[in-house]
């Protein structure tokens, strides 16, 4: 048969084939393929299936299972039939006519009200390593790819992973090492899969599903993996209309737009007020309070001046053009002054007003009416309900809390929730400092995935903080984030991990694949780190923030007390990390340093003798091996004053430093010191190994996309 390829990769007559079968059944009202039609599409695209004889009749089934040659499996054909083996539909490992026969009439007999097309014969397949393979589709992402084993490991384990599509060889790589049955397909007590053959069928399916949206769930399961090649024994694919095309929202120039939203050149506030305890009153007031480097103009028809400045009855009345404009006025006139603002040619509009689509269907509509007027005037805007922005190198503090003084930092942080993150940058103020933060509120615009574009573009940022409860325009965020992690580290929070409710779902893929583990897979894929809670978060975060990546994963570890040596240790390798192994000669050096009774020299055992100078020269030993890649040093809270200054005068070369100090929240002021020169405090050596384990897999994720 003569075919021609088409730009997917996909045969043209064989694409054509293959739509032909989805018509046929969307033509139909049927929501999924028959098994035949299924194997079909796939011996299209090239991947090996058992391969299917109909029969009509029982002699037919024995003719074939004896053209076939035996064993053998029965199963039913029909378009009413779904789950064909929990209905009977199934006969396995026939082995004799006779058996043939009797299978046959079961089948048929089980089905007495649903139209029969006939009866399926195959092969028995030869077992392989049991995988399976399948495709759902998540609102948010798209078509999301699941690879597992199969039998126990899916059933009770649920050893599964998952990557949103497209993928690349790169991905597919990191899917099959993930799952814990991996040293099963690299051949532990056992012939190794092969994994080239492996990987080429995920790909396929990639493609398939990409090809043919009228997919939209599959499962393939199981799927027998040989040393040479695999087979798809059973497929299952449940098909709908393709949906309209269409396309993610575009950035457009988003980077340069967002920009104004951090470092505006004027700013009016509409709601502007001197009667304190209003938030009109405390968004202006913190511009003053942080010398906002640019124009105010407070917008205020029943006040001449507010809090000493010059004021406008509307933002018409602003002789100069504004770059900004932040609405606080009643979300029952924020609709006009939201196209009052679009008239007047502002280019970013920050409504933390509430009382839109959070608050019904009333709320809805007004909300969806300044959309309209945005989008007729081209205007970008942040919220509604939200917090808006921060930016501690300009002063431009737009939080409807008051906000005392804040130090320039390099962390950049989107939320959706604004008192979250007003909270948050009052409160940590003193361990580390943030330079941006932005709340998003209801996104209705601007949403997380372009402030994340924006802060990986500004140079005042080193690190960036998420707390996310969902995510809009998965693939976009996805293909964003993917850029962004190979230049600077993200760490998101993502809340609403666990489901209110439950779905009934048609496929065994679409019931492994909840929502959190498809967000998982999408951090994992474009490279960010997922925090666990609040308290990882910020440990990773500082940690980042003022410390350099591990060049090893070999680590040094100091300490007061041999138990917490061991807890670091155990945790360090738990995380695929090690005890870094000092050189013959510095490890005699090691030794001159020590007392008498230390034997261990990792973890350096000091008990209660460590002093600042056996700190200091321990530190510069290990900074002078080329196997150690960081360093955790445990210290004693009641003398943990006398250490800051030592620590602050070493020279690390590049390695970090962490610490732990145990119940640091009786020592606050000295934990404060030691942040503020730079030193991480953590209140676990757990924490402090897990998140240098962190560290390190972030820089060697970073150092081969430099590479690729």
């Amino acid at each position: 048969m003569n075919s021609r390829t088409g730009e997917t990769g996909v045969s043209v007559t064989s694409g054509e084939e293959c739509r032909a079968i989805f018509s046929q059944a969307i033509g139909e009202n049927r929501t999924y393929l028959m098994e035949h039609e299924c194997k079909e599409i796939l011996e299209n695209m090239g991947i090996a299936t058992t391969g299917y004889l109909v029969a009509g009749s029982e002699d037919e089934a024995v003719e074939m299972s004896n053209t076939l040659g035996y064993p053998v499996v029965l199963k039913i054909v029909s378009p009413d039939v779904v789950h064909k083996t929990d209905s009977g539909g199934v006969k396995l490992n026939l082995t004799s006519e006779d058996g043939v026969r009797s299978a046959y009439r079961e089948i048929v007999g089980a089905f007495k009200y649903q139209h029969i097309i006939g009866v399926a014969v195959q092969r028995m397949a030869v077992p392989g390593v049991e995988a399976i393979i399948g495709v759902t589709r998540d609102p948010n992402f798209g078509p999301v790819l699941m690879f597992g084993l199969g039998g126990i490991f899916v059933e009770v384990l649920k050893d599964v992973t998952f990557r949103v599509l497209p993928v690349t060889p790169r991905d597919i790589d990191e899917m099959i090492q993930e799952i814990k049955g991996y040293p099963l397909l690299k051949g532990y007590r056992g012939q190794a899969v092969d994994l080239d053959a492996l990987k080429a069928l995920l790909l396929k399916i990639s493609e398939l599903v990409l090809t043919f949206p009228e997919i939209r769930e599959l499962d393939l399961n199981p799927v027998f993996l040989y040393p040479q090649g695999n087979m798809a024994v059973d497929a299952r694919m449940f098909v709908s209309p393709a949906p309209e095309t269409a396309s993610q929202p575009s950035a457009g120039n988003s980077v340069d737009q967002i920009r104004t939203l951090f470092y505006p050149e004027s700013i009016a506030v509409l709601g502007a007020t001197s009667a304190e305890g209003k938030l009109g009153y405390n968004v202006f007031r913190n511009l003053l309070f942080h010398k906002f480097a640019g124009k105010l103009y407070p917008i205020n028809p029943r006040s001449e001046s507010v809090q000493g400045v010059k004021a406008y009855r509307s933002i018409s009345d602003v002789p100069d053009p504004v770059d900004l404009a932040i609405v606080l006025v009643p979300a029952s006139t924020a609709v006009a002054a939201v196209e009052e603002c679009c008239k007047k040619g502002v280019k970013i509009i920050v409504v933390e007003t509430a009382g839109f689509a959070e608050t019904g269907e009333d709320g809805k509509a007004a909300q969806e009416k300044i959309r309209q007027i945005i989008k007729a005037h081209g205007c970008r805007l942040l919220g509604p309900n939200c917090s808006g922005v921060i930016n501690t190198h300009v002063g431009n503090c737009q939080s409807i809390g008051l906000v005392e003084e804040l130090e320039k930092g390099n962390i950049g942080m989107t939320a959706q929730a604004g008192v979250y993150a007003a909270g948050i940058l009052t409160g940590l103020r003193h361990v580390m400092n943030f330079g941006i933060v932005a709340t998003i509120g209801n996104k209705m615009d601007i949403s997380e995935t372009d402030i994340l574009e924006y802060l990986g573009s500004d140079d005042h940022i080193d690190v960036v903080a998420m707390y996310m409860e969902d995510v809009k325009s998965g693939r976009r965020f996805i293909d964003v984030a993917s850029e962004v992690t190979k230049k600077k580290p993200v760490i998101a929070l993502k809340g609403g991990r666990t489901a209110a409710g439950t779905k009934v779902v048609s496929s065994h893929t679409a019931s492994l694949a909840g929502n959190d583990e498809i967000n998982s897979a999408a951090f994992r894929q474009s490279g960010i780190i997922r925090a666990r809670d609040n308290e990882h978060m910020f440990g990773l975060l500082k940690a980042f923030a003022r410390q350099p990546l591990p060049k090893s994963e070999g680590i040094l570890v100091i300490t007061y007390t041999g138990s917490l040596g061991v807890a670091a240790t155990d945790t360090l390798y738990l995380n695929g990390m090690r005890l870094a192994d000092l050189e013959p000669e510095l490890k005699e050096r090691l030794k001159r340093i020590l007392p008498d009774y230390v034997t261990s020299l990792n973890p350096v055992d000091y008990s209660f003798s460590m002093d600042a100078e056996q700190l200091r020269k321990t530190i510069e030993l290990g900074i002078a091996s080329e196997d150690v890649g960081g360093i955790i040093v445990v210290l004693q809270g009641e003398i943990l004053g006398s250490f800051v200054d030592t620590l602050s005068s070493i020279d690390y070369k590049g390695k970090p430093v962490l610490s732990c100090v145990a119940v640091k929240e009786f020592m606050m002021e000295d934990v404060i010191r030691m942040e503020k020169a730079g030193f991480p405090v953590y209140s676990t050596v757990e924490m402090a190994a897990e998140i240098l384990a962190d560290m390190y897999r972030y820089g060697q994720r970073k150092d081969r996309q430099a590479q690729a």
